[in-house]
């Protein structure tokens, strides 16, 4: 295993679990995949990984900031997908964007299906579900973007 990919797991892990426990995602995990994607892609490619770590960084955060300035989106998965932008450099990024999305829109296919069967047999007054932890999309996502193309 790689040491990218070892930030990945560790940082996905952290976050989908922080994330579906807390509805919220600490600084420390996306600043540990900051640290650990920049310190992994420059020792395996040197100047050129410091470059495409950052980039990668900036990119994940200019993407999701749009959806968070819609209010889509909370301000800890920006900051998780810029980490993960620099765990995955910027080669990646964009893939990793689009098997979030994808996972994403899967997720919340089925959190809408379970809380419909869910509202039938509520009772009145009960709350129903809030949002969706978004963590487990970014972080599949992110994993998906780093498995090697056949």
């Amino acid at each position: 295993m790689t040491m990218q990919i070892g930030v990945a797991v560790l940082v996905g892990i952290a976050a989908i679990v922080e994330d579906v426990a807390r509805r919220q995602i600490s600084n420390w995990i996306p600043a540990l995949a900051l640290v650990g994607g920049l310190a992994a892609l420059t020792m395996e490619r040197g100047w050129s990984g410091v470059a495409s770590s950052l980039l990668g960084a900036v990119g994940g955060f200019v993407v999701f900031l749009v959806f968070y300035l819609l209010g889509g989106m909370g301000g800890g998965d920006v900051k998780l997908m810029a980490g993960f932008g620099a765990v995955l450099g910027y080669e990646h990024l964009l893939e990793a964007a689009l098997w979030t999305a994808g996972v994403g829109g899967m997720i919340a296919l089925a959190t809408v299906g379970i809380t419909t069967l869910r509202n039938r047999w509520r009772k009145s007054g009960e709350p129903a579900a809030a949002a969706i932890p978004y963590a487990p999309a970014i972080a599949i996502g992110a994993w998906l973007a780093l498995v090697p193309k056949v």
